[in-house]
């Protein structure tokens, strides 16, 4: 028997993801968690053999609390199960120890042979999810100033406003702004921050 535990802060989402697994006679859920931290504590607590991690949730996100699970447990199995399918969403994911990444239209025969598979030890990445990948990997990162920067863009402070609140010149802004553009290679402002919400670079709560 599969133990799982489903982390995901839509409740229908949830409940629906329990009836499904419900069906399958070699898993159960064996814990619900609607919020990061939640998860953290749940995880301690029931150790089940893989976790269904949603990316967007409140106070700590997926990737948060998958750094904090596998901290304590290493061999901690988790899948995330997510809408976002931005290179840098599916980059972070990895990183923090993901086994597997699946958007949430797949086909359920296609959920529980992921969730067997990551059981088993393996990983399980669709072609398109591993191309994206790729796509990341080879090109250059975004500074943690270029972050910033970007950030105060999406919130339409102009170079003068994001210059006063970062405490640096707007030359100073501007070149980091030529820079991110470069890196994403864009041609403005707008193109910039339309960009970095598609890769998952930046999310707009």
């Amino acid at each position: 028997m599969i133990r799982i535990m489903i982390v995901e802060d839509h409740h229908v989402v949830r409940q629906g993801l329990a009836a499904l697994v419900g069906t399958v006679p070699d898993m159960k859920v064996v814990a619900q968690a609607p919020e990061g931290a939640q998860a953290v504590m749940m995880f301690r607590e029931h150790r089940p053999d893989v976790t269904w991690m949603d990316l967007r949730l409140p106070q700590m996100t997926g990737v948060q609390a998958m750094a904090a699970m596998r901290k304590e447990h290493p061999q901690a199995r988790i899948i995330v199960l997510t809408t976002f399918d931005g290179d840098e969403d599916i980059y972070r994911a990895l990183q923090a120890g993901a086994r597997g990444y699946l958007l949430k239209d797949m086909f359920g025969d296609e959920l529980m042979d992921a969730i067997r598979a990551v059981h088993a030890g393996k990983t399980r990445i669709p072609a398109e999810i591993a191309e994206r990948l790729a796509e990341r990997m080879g090109g250059p990162e975004l500074t943690e100033r270029e972050m910033e920067v970007l950030k105060q863009v999406a919130g339409g402070l102009s170079n003068k406003e994001i210059g006063s609140k970062l405490f640096i010149s707007e030359a100073t802004v501007k070149t980091h702004l030529n820079n991110i553009l470069s890196k994403l290679a864009v041609a403005d402002r707008t193109q910039a921050v339309t960009s970095a919400i598609q890769r998952g670079i930046i999310h707009l709560d």
